[in-house]
């Protein structure tokens, strides 16, 4: 076979089909609140690729942060399956959740949960305290997360000294120090201006085309615009609005 030959049946110009990151199916979660039963969500099927960007969108109490839970691995379904790579959350013990959360998923949340008396390098680091890396290399895992959120330079600051904004970039680059599969946001614009908003949501396009993939839920149009793809989730239920 020649390089300009191909097999039967496969087009010359085929591109390889994206991988896989989340598989949901049959995705039902309950809860029994002051002695009736909530259904957050049900019957969800879904699958998200990797190095996409995904935002949720839709009313409160629809189920957003039930979803964000799942595919975070804080939380498991009543029924159905939730997996993440080869790893079902719905069955995986809670070693290996912990180690799910603690290597592979990174958090942003609209509340930025910096702790106050440490210095902005300090909070970065506390993402790595769970993982075996020699303390060299967690310095320069921290400076690189800083550096590729733009505040190299306030490394030494506390959060009080810091913008909100900045802030923010702070809890991104905690999330990223980990180097995880996929970046998990809840409201990460909530907190901010306009222009601030628009700083963040730049900085996480740039990780998403840097191959991270990105999930966010927002109530925010101008956040959900900026994603390849668009759901909604009202009522358990999720459409995908991009389709």
């Amino acid at each position: 076979m020649t390089l300009t030959d191909t097999e039967p049946g496969v087009a010359p110009d085929a591109t390889p089909t994206p991988a896989l990151l989340y598989r949901l199916e049959g995705v039902t979660r309950t809860y029994h609140q002051k002695g009736r039963i909530v259904k957050a969500l049900t019957g969800v099927d879904l699958e998200i690729e990797a190095g996409d960007f995904v935002t949720i969108q839709g009313p409160t109490g629809g189920g957003k942060s039930t979803l964000l839970q799942l595919l975070g691995a804080l939380d498991k379904p009543t029924a159905g399956s939730v997996s993440l790579g080869d790893v079902d959350i719905a069955t995986a013990s809670r070693a290996r959740l912990e180690s799910l959360r603690a290597n592979e998923i990174g958090f942003v949340f609209q509340g930025f949960n910096l702790i106050p008396t440490l210095t902005a390098a300090e909070n970065v680091d506390m993402a790595l305290e769970p993982l075996s890396i020699p303390r060299d290399e967690r310095a320069e895992r921290v400076a690189e997360a800083l550096t590729q959120v733009g505040l190299a330079e306030r490394a030494d600051h506390r959060p009080s000294e810091l913008s909100g904004g900045q802030q923010q970039r702070v809890a991104i680059a905690r999330a990223i120090v980990k180097r995880p599969r996929v970046l998990l946001a809840d409201e990460p614009t909530g907190n901010l201006d306009e222009s601030m908003r628009d700083e963040i949501l730049a900085l996480l396009q740039q990780l998403n085309g840097e191959g991270l993939t990105l999930i966010a839920v927002t109530h925010d149009s101008a956040v959900a615009r900026r994603a390849r793809r668009r759901l909604r989730l009202a009522k358990g239920t999720v459409t995908d609005i991009t389709r």
